[in-house]
């Protein structure tokens, strides 16, 4: 199997692990997350082009695995603009660790604060923007980066979701990550609007929300105005402040804290440590396709000018079947599933044979060309050899491309068998945009 699909293999190995439900049987889940971050920064087969375009993710890595070994676990408010993220935080803190204020959207970078009341558990509380403010594409992105590599997110709401919230709670769902919903600014409403509230949330929530992690609170409740009568019967507006309550969200993610402290936290790095080897086995499917392309252009035009030079009839066709070969060769060095010179004829002949039952027509008008332009002892030449290269070069990019997918799967045809799969090829490409830039890259190269 190829770097890629193990790669992918082990992403999806990491998702299934069993680090979100520790035992005796399985050990600590974080050293296992650790384990599996390691083995990502330590893994040398990685080419340093990929390490590089995701230095941003080995960072966090880095980062991750010093949460891991610190014991931290991070949880992070998410949600619209103004829903009262940084208040809901200063109410669990205790403090006015994170700013507030009257503006839309005071919060605008990622802001981090220890949570002093669950320091045995590690836990540092994390704001972000909001994800809807206007012109603040960058913002978005930072929030959701920073609920994707959070422990236990809190998603903030302060009244029905709306299409851009319910957007956002799916995808942040769907990343796996452990989710409360929180109705925050709950003192706005009566208790039957609340209730009504409530259902409604539960209901567009439903498949995302457990109903038990739906809480109610009042990070910043308004004052409330009371009218006083005196005993005279004198009427007198008063305003009283409302004590903040965020009792039942402290209790949820406390029990969650209890239970699953560890586990969140390891669960988080294994998450990560998956989706990033997914995105190191992308980043090589890419990286050898930019490189197979331009090793099969070299050897399109090495061939194509070859069987264009050679005045030999016939030979020039078997020094091109021997440029075949070894361009399969360097295929599957580039795709790190290094094959011999008769495995790599074994191939050749697999696709010719398909191609010849194909293209029975083409390849007769090769040989026909071949033989011309040895019988006219090269008086032709000028008419044939630039043509017949083009050909030599279109059927050294049909090779090339067959070489490609059946290493791309891991040496294998996959279940469509080698037939179909030289068919598919064929009918994806143009042959006469094909055959007009190689007659006139030889052409150019002739002269």
């Amino acid at each position: 199997m190829s770097l890629t699909g193990l790669l992918r293999r082990w992403g999806r190995r990491l998702r299934r692990s069993d680090a979100a439900a520790p035992s005796a049987d399985n050990g600590d889940p974080l050293l296992k997350a650790a384990d599996s971050l390691r083995a990502l920064l330590a893994d040398a087969s990685i080419p340093a082009e990929v390490r590089v375009e995701l230095a941003a993710d080995y960072a966090e890595v880095e980062a991750m695995l010093g949460r891991l070994e610190q014991g931290q676990i991070h949880i992070a408010a998410f949600g619209r603009v103004s829903v009262g993220k940084s208040s809901l935080l200063n109410a669990l803190a205790g403090s006015a660790a994170f700013e507030t204020g009257v503006l839309h959207g005071t919060t605008t970078a990622r802001g981090q604060q220890v949570w002093s009341e669950a320091a045995a558990h590690g836990v540092q509380l994390i704001d972000t923007p909001g994800i809807n403010e206007l012109s603040g594409e960058a913002r978005e992105k930072l929030a959701f980066e920073v609920a994707k590599r959070s422990d236990l997110i809190l998603f903030v709401v302060d009244g029905d979701l709306t299409s851009i919230e319910l957007d956002a709670l799916r995808t942040v769902a769907a990343q796996q990550r452990p989710l409360l919903l929180v109705l925050n600014k709950a003192d706005r409403y009566r208790e039957d609007e609340l209730a009504a509230l409530r259902a409604r949330l539960l209901e567009h929530s439903a498949g995302l929300i457990a109903p038990e992690n739906l809480l109610e609170a009042r990070a910043q409740p308004a004052p409330e105005r009371v009218l006083r009568v005196d005993a005279a019967g004198n009427e007198q507006l008063e305003t009283v402040t409302r004590a903040i309550d965020v009792s039942a969200l402290r209790a949820r993610v406390f029990a969650i804290l209890e239970a699953e402290g560890k586990a969140l936290a390891a669960l988080n790095a294994a998450l990560f440590a998956g989706d990033l080897a997914d995105s190191v086995g992308e980043r090589l499917t890419r990286l050898r396709s930019e490189i197979a392309a331009r090793v099969t252009r070299s050897y399109c035009l090495a061939k194509g000018v070859a069987v264009a030079l050679n005045p030999v009839p016939v030979a020039d066709l078997l020094a091109a079947a021997a440029l075949d070969v070894a361009l399969v060769v360097h295929l599957s060095k580039v795709y790190g599933l290094p094959m011999t010179r008769a495995e790599a004829t074994g191939l050749l002949g697999t696709v010719v044979a398909q191609l010849a039952a194909l293209m029975g027509a083409i390849w007769g008008v090769h040989l026909v060309a071949s033989a011309l332009k040895g019988l006219s002892a090269g008086l032709s030449t000028a008419l044939t050899a630039a043509a017949q290269g083009a050909l030599a070069w279109y059927a050294t990019l049909l090779v090339a491309r067959a070489a490609e997918r059946y290493l791309a799967q891991g040496k294998s045809w996959g279940p469509l068998g080698p037939k179909r799969v030289v068919q598919d090829i064929v009918a994806s490409l143009d042959r006469d945009s094909v055959l007009r830039e190689a007659r006139a890259e030889i052409l150019r190269r002739l002269k």
